[in-house]
C-alpha cells in the first residue's frame, strides 16, 4: 500500500455537510431512486401552534382505535376509512395509521402511497431505502448504500408521496422523548397496484384489503446486518426541511425544545420569536467525504513555508474522487480546476461567515476577501491593484507563490497565501492521481502569528476553521468539479 492510502486509513472523517437554501414556498424535496423509477416526494405545508401535534396525534389515534376497521400490526394502528369500488372503476382506498414514539420496522407496500400527516412535538424522521430484492440478495449492504432520510420538524403539517418499491421506517426525530412521530391520511391510488399473489388480489377485489397484508418486511439478511452493524444517522443523506428556523441554528435548537415540552411555553415565545423567523429552508446534510489527516506529505511546499516563524497552527485535509472518465487526466489541469472552483463555486455558510467578520476587522485594517483565508489570495486584484510582490500565475490566470508539478504529470500543487498586521497564513492545494485511478484533492494551511492580537485572533477561529471552514472549502469546490 503506498503512503498516499496509509495516510487517508488513519484520517477523521468530518460528519456533514450542510448547505441550506431559502425558498417562498413550500419546503420540499424530491429523493431520486431508481432510473426509470418514481421519486420519493416530500412538501412541508403549515407549522402548528408549539405542542399541538402531539395532542392531535394521539387524539386521531384514540379515534382510530374505535372505528369498525381498526388493525393494530407491525408497531402502525391503522383503519380502513374509505374502501375500493372495482365494480364502479374506483381502485383507490383511504386510509389513516399512526406511528408512536417507538416507530416501526423497515418495510415497503404493494402499490403507490400518497399520505398526509400531522407530526408530533419532537418532529419526524423518514428513512428510505430504494434497494431492489435483486440488489439485497447479491449484497444486503446495498440496502444500507441506498438509504436516504428526511427530516420533518414537530407540529408540522407535511405530504408524503412514494412507489411501493421503496422500504421505509418511520420515526420520531427524538425517540426517548415520548413524543408520536406523526398520524396521517393516506391514500392508496391503486389498491391492486404492485406484485400481489392470487390469493392476495383477490381479498382486495372484495375490500377486504389492509396495510398489514400489504406489506412486505425486510428480508433476514438485511435485518441481520442492521441488527450486528446498526446505521449512524450521520452517515446517511439527509434532507432537513423547515418552515420559520434555518436547520441546525440556535432558533431551531430552542423551539425544537420547547416544543417537545408539549407547548407549555408556546403562546409566550409566539410573540417573541416571531420577528426572527424566517421563510421556509431546504437543508442539504450530506455525508463529508473530507478527511483530516495527522501530517503534512513528505513533498508538501508548505514544509518549507513560514520558514524561521513561529508556527500557531497547521492543518492538512484530502478528499479522494473515483477515477475521472475518459484518458487519464493530467494533475496540473485538475488542479486549475479546483483553484477555480474555490472563486466560483462557495460555501454559502463560509460566505456568510467571512462578510460578518469582514465587517468586524474593517475598523481595524485587516484584509477583506469574500474568500476564506485558505484560498482568498485567489481573488484577483481589484482596478489600479498590483499583484502581490512575488506572486506568480499559475496556468496563466491564478496569484500563486510557488508550484510545483512532478515531471509524470501525476501530482501538482500551488502554495497560497497572504501577509496581514496580525498573521501570515500559507495554504498548498494540491492534486495526486493515485494508482488506483483515484484523484486526491488536498487543502493545508499554516499560520504563524505576528503579534498578540494574532494569537487571540487565532485562539478565536482555529476550532471553527479546522471542523467547519477548511472542510467544507475543500468538499464544495471538489463538488463543483464533479457537477454536483
Amino acid at each position: 500500500m503506498n503512503s498516499t492510502m496509509t495516510t487517508a486509513t488513519l484520517g477523521r472523517a468530518h460528519p456533514v455537510l450542510r448547505l441550506t437554501r431559502e425558498t417562498a414556498t413550500f419546503p420540499f424535496v424530491a429523493l431520486p431512486t431508481r432510473p426509470g423509477a418514481l421519486p420519493i416526494e416530500v412538501t412541508l405545508l403549515a407549522r402548528l401552534g408549539r405542542g399541538a401535534g402531539t395532542g392531535m396525534c394521539r387524539d386521531m389515534m384514540a379515534r382510530q382505535g374505535q372505528h369498525v376497521r381498526f388493525i393494530d400490526a407491525l408497531d402502525e394502528p391503522s383503519a380502513k376509512l374509505g374502501g375500493s369500488d372495482f365494480a364502479k372503476g374506483d381502485a383507490t382506498a383511504l386510509y389513516s395509521f399512526g406511528v408512536g414514539q417507538g416507530g416501526h420496522s423497515f418495510h415497503r407496500h404493494a402499490g403507490h402511497r400518497v399520505f398526509t400527516a400531522v407530526s408530533g412535538s419532537a418532529g419526524a424522521q423518514l428513512r428510505f431505502s430504494s434497494a431492489t430484492p435483486q440488489e439485497i440478495a447479491r449484497d444486503p449492504a446495498a440496502f444500507v448504500r441506498a438509504l436516504r432520510h428526511v427530516d420533518v420538524p414537530p407540529d408540522c403539517l407535511f405530504t408524503v408521496r412514494f412507489s411501493g418499491e421503496n422500504w421505509h421506517q418511520f420515526v420520531p426525530s427524538v425517540q426517548e422523548a415520548g413524543h408520536p412521530a406523526f398520524f396521517a391520511l393516506s391514500t392508496h391510488t391503486n389498491e391492486l397496484g404492485g406484485e400481489l399473489s392470487a390469493a392476495l388480489r383477490s381479498k382486495v377485489l372484495q375490500d377486504q384489503g389492509d396495510i398489514p397484508s400489504l406489506t412486505e418486511l425486510l428480508p433476514d439478511a438485511v435485518q441481520t446486518l442492521l441488527a450486528s452493524a446498526p446505521v449512524q444517522a450521520r452517515q446517511v443523506p439527509t434532507t432537513v426541511l423547515s418552515l420559520g428556523e434555518r436547520p441546525g441554528g440556535w432558533l431551531a435548537a430552542a423551539c425544537g425544545y420547547y416544543r417537545a415540552q408539549a407547548g407549555r411555553l408556546g403562546p409566550a415565545l409566539a410573540s417573541v420569536l416571531a420577528p426572527l423567523q424566517g421563510g421556509g429552508y431546504v437543508s442539504e446534510l450530506r455525508p463529508s467525504r473530507v478527511q483530516e489527516q495527522p501530517g503534512l506529505p513528505a513533498d508538501s511546499l508548505l514544509r518549507q513555508a513560514l520558514a524561521g516563524h513561529a508556527l500557531h497552527h497547521e492543518d492538512y485535509f484530502t478528499l479522494v474522487t473515483a477515477p475521472p472518465a475518459g484518458a487519464a487526466p493530467e494533475a496540473a489541469v485538475l488542479l486549475a480546476g479546483l483553484l477555480g472552483s474555490f472563486l466560483v463555486h462557495r460555501h454559502p455558510g463560509v460566505s456568510r461567515m467571512m462578510a460578518v467578520r469582514n465587517a468586524v476587522v474593517r475598523p481595524l485594517g485587516l484584509r477583506r476577501s469574500p474568500l476564506a483565508c485558505p484560498v482568498s489570495s485567489l481573488q484577483p486584484p481589484t482596478a489600479g491593484q498590483a499583484m502581490s510582490e512575488g506572486s506568480l500565475l499559475f496556468a496563466g490566470r491564478y496569484p500563486v507563490h510557488s508550484s510545483q508539478v512532478a515531471a509524470d504529470g501525476r501530482s501538482a500543487q500551488v502554495l497560497l497565501g497572504a501577509d496581514d498586521r496580525h498573521l501570515a497564513f500559507r495554504s498548498c492545494v494540491g492534486v495526486r492521481c493515485l494508482d488506483d485511478g483515484r484523484v486526491e484533492y488536498s487543502l493545508a494551511t499554516r499560520v504563524a502569528c505576528r503579534n498578540a492580537f494574532g494569537r487571540l485572533y487565532m485562539a478565536l477561529i482555529e476550532r471553527m476553521h479546522r471542523s467547519y471552514i477548511a472542510p467544507h472549502l475543500l468538499q464544495v469546490a471538489v463538488e463543483g468539479i464533479e457537477g454536483r
